[in-house]
């Protein structure tokens, strides 16, 4: 097959694994559209993504525009003659000034099994909802919010303590392989893509750290779940003295039938009563500090009896 001629738009990590696949594969891009550099780290020195780096590594023109809606940046992306646009956790809408620009139009790499969570943290919202099984969709773009024709679907299952850092690692190795095993058919013809069913759509929206925050009034597997879709961010977290500590790590148990929030040491370990079992605290972390066992938590003046509040109503 002719190396296609395709443009790459993509940001974090898991749109570089696409990125790579593509390169490895011998599929090189015309160029990458990337999100403007931002500041990180205790500097907060200006960073480029990991997508740029790769593509700069590569001898890979790099665009980084603030914005798509302007006449400007659709002008410098129709300059390439691109026939299709593979586009991966960009982090832009995509006008249809843009979606418009590629022969081929623009194939996006999904972390989900759609119409199942459309939106920004699908992982984290299969994770949050006790979902046995997620995985990779490859779909036709259009204006709307993910619902365009879906070419195929990977699936994978999840681990019962995975969490969502490591899903995000797995999905953003099987999104770059299934891109590469499914390009030359998309780009051939010779695999239609099917309308989405929009009675199963699911929307998983922006997380904010208060969504993250431990409400101890609901069921411990809840609970867990949701340490689990917040690691590594924003993180889980509950009030303590004043101190928003990270959890890291927790089990949910069966037994318990203390009010919501009180605290017991089991084993040397801090367990939490919620509304329906307990909350085993396995690592945690308090502001500015490391992340120390249960055990160790345990050990501070006020854990065992403490009763932990509830969130305020929003």
């Amino acid at each position: 097959m002719t190396s296609p001629r395709l443009l790459f738009a993509g940001t974090p990590d898991f749109a570089l694994a696409s990125l790579a696949a593509l390169i490895d594969g011998g599929i090189r891009p015309l160029a990458v559209l990337t999100q403007p550099d931002r500041p990180a780290g205790r500097g907060k020195r200006l960073t480029a993504s990991p997508v740029k780096r790769r593509a700069t590594d590569e001898g890979i023109p790099v665009l980084q525009p603030t914005t798509l809606r302007e006449a400007g940046a659709v002008e410098d992306i129709r300059s390439f003659g691109a026939d299709l646009l593979v586009v991966a956790a960009y982090g832009l809408l995509l006008p249809q000034a843009v979606l418009d620009v590629p022969a081929r139009g623009c194939l996006n790499v999904h972390a989900s099994l759609l119409p199942r969570w459309r939106g920004a943290a699908p992982i984290q919202a299969a994770i949050l909802a006790g979902d046995a099984e997620t995985g990779i969709s490859l779909m036709a773009m259009t204006a709307g919010l993910d619902c365009g024709p879906v070419y195929g679907t990977r699936a994978i299952d999840i681990g019962d303590a995975e969490t969502a850092g490591e899903l995000h690692d797995r999905l953003a190795a099987l999104g770059g392989e299934f891109l590469v095993e499914k390009l030359p058919a998309i780009l051939a013809g010779d695999l239609p893509a099917v309308p989405q069913d929009e009675a199963l759509a699911t929307h998983a929206g922006k997380i904010r750290t208060a969504d993250a925050e431990l409400d101890w009034s609901r069921p411990a597997a809840e609970l867990a779940r949701q340490v689990r879709a917040y690691n590594p961010a924003p993180g889980a977290w509950f009030d303590w003295s004043g101190e928003r500590v990270k959890c890291w790590k927790a089990t949910a148990q069966a037994d318990g039938a203390s009010a919501p929030g009180a605290v017991t040491i089991d084993a040397g370990v801090p367990v939490v009563a919620c509304g329906d079992g307990t909350l085993r605290l396995e690592l945690l972390q308090r502001p500015g500090r490391r992340p120390v066992t249960g055990a160790e938590f345990a050990r501070l003046d006020g854990v065992g009896g403490a009763r932990l509040s509830l969130p305020a109503a929003s």
